[in-house]
């Protein structure tokens, strides 16, 4: 028996300022603390919705382990001081983790399942390192078409490189390019009404007088677009990943510490709690690729979302394509004769940073508020994912 599905949407969304890792602003702040944060601050967003009409808080993380362990999205829950009745579950598909929350939301409502949920994300790759601190299965290596497996981040893009031919200078220029409107994009205050300013406290000993000193900080904006970056720097940087290869750490995503929320409601909902919709989440589609060279992932994931809801690229105003490395976000463009122009109008994660399983939930919060501002009706978050994967979400604004 087939059945109509209901309509989900954003009502609000809220972010940390993004924190380079692992010195930067939130070097000391614990993931689960960042998500705490996120919640209430999406919470405040939305105050004639009580807290607890809330049926569930799905949040993405890429290493869910010691520090953001635990169900952390539960911790991020009681942190938040929402009702002891609101549960939580933590989510992971690496770098599409946040998205995947807000995919799993979406679709609880548009089934009838849920009312309201939250979906949100949260990183901290100060404290837990890139690929976590677990050791790989011993059968990737016993044979050779499990090796990509084990192949690190860097090298999938080398390799995404040298297919694509990808060069070094265009790899450069799209970095620049990156800083350049992430820059601009701050000068405007473009980010200003998905951030959610935090104070974070640091202690430190003084030796001299034998006391701790205690400082707080105000972060209010990502720490990652740099006004000195040039392509003469960037020519300069030497490859990390190949001897003789063009991924350097100036064209690759920078390591980030952050987390997002964002609140999914139906129409029942946005009735009962007087919440207005910001955009309605259309569809989400995943794909899978070839391990060593995961960076392609969305040319798997956005022609299946594309189906799905019966648009065409050139429907898409503004797509928010994550910039885990130049060398896959050009790939992924020249492959699928995307308009640069709608790329990332704001830069991406090579100036504004990655925090992982973060990322999808606060580019839904850049996409969902871009649109809001800017105009245009259908926009589209999409990532590569590890191990071989692509990810694809489409929002229209309402």
């Amino acid at each position: 028996m087939s059945r109509t599905l209901n309509d989900a949407y954003i009502v609000a969304v809220a972010r940390t300022p993004v924190g380079k890792a692992p010195r930067g602003a939130f070097r000391a702040a614990r993931p689960d603390t960042l998500l705490a944060h996120a919640l209430s601050s999406v919470l405040a967003r939305a105050p004639t919705l009580d807290p607890a009409a809330v049926d569930d808080v799905i949040a993405g993380c890429a290493m869910p382990e010691y520090e953001q362990g635990m169900n952390v999205a539960r911790i991020g829950v009681l942190l938040a001081g929402l009702p002891d009745t609101v549960a939580g579950m933590t989510v992971n598909r690496f770098c599409s983790s946040g998205l995947n929350a807000v995919s799993i939301a979406a679709d609880r409502i548009r089934t009838g399942e849920a009312d309201v949920l939250i979906a949100a994300g949260t990183e901290s790759m100060s404290m837990i390192p890139m690929l976590g601190r677990l050791s790989l299965n011993a059968e990737v290596f016993a044979r050779d078409e499990n090796l990509g497996i084990a192949y690190g981040m860097g090298l999938t893009a080398e390799q995404v490189a040298a297919r694509w031919k990808v060069s070094r200078d265009d790899q450069d220029a799209f970095a620049l390019e990156s800083h350049r409107r992430a820059l601009a994009a701050q000068a405007a205050g473009e980010f200003d009404a998905e951030i959610a300013p935090i104070a974070v406290r640091e202690r430190r000993p003084d030796l001299a007088t034998g006391r701790v000193s205690e400082r707080e900080t105000n972060v209010a904006k990502d720490e990652g677009p740099r006004a000195d970056t040039s392509a003469e720097g960037l020519a300069k940087l030497r490859p990390v990943f190949a001897a003789k290869g063009s991924v350097t750490a100036g064209n690759s995503s920078q390591m980030s510490d952050g987390a997002a929320a964002v609140i999914v409601a139906s129409q029942a909902a946005i009735r009962a709690h007087g919440l207005t919709p910001l955009a309605r989440f259309a569809g989400y589609a995943v794909g899978g690729v070839a391990p060593e060279i995961m960076g392609v992932g969305p040319l798997a994931a956005i022609p299946k979302v594309l189906r799905t809801t019966g648009l065409a690229l050139a429907d898409i105003d503004w797509i928010e394509l994550n910039e885990a490395f130049a060398a896959q976000s050009l790939a992924v463009i020249r492959d699928l004769g995307m308009d640069p122009a709608r790329v990332n109008p704001l830069g991406g994660a090579i100036a504004l940073g990655h925090p992982l399983g973060a990322t999808g939930a606060i580019r839904t919060a850049t996409i969902v508020e871009g649109l809001k501002r800017r105009g245009g009706r259908w926009g589209m978050v999409t990532m590569c994912v590890g191990t071989g994967m692509g990810a694809a979400g489409v929002f229209e604004r309402v």
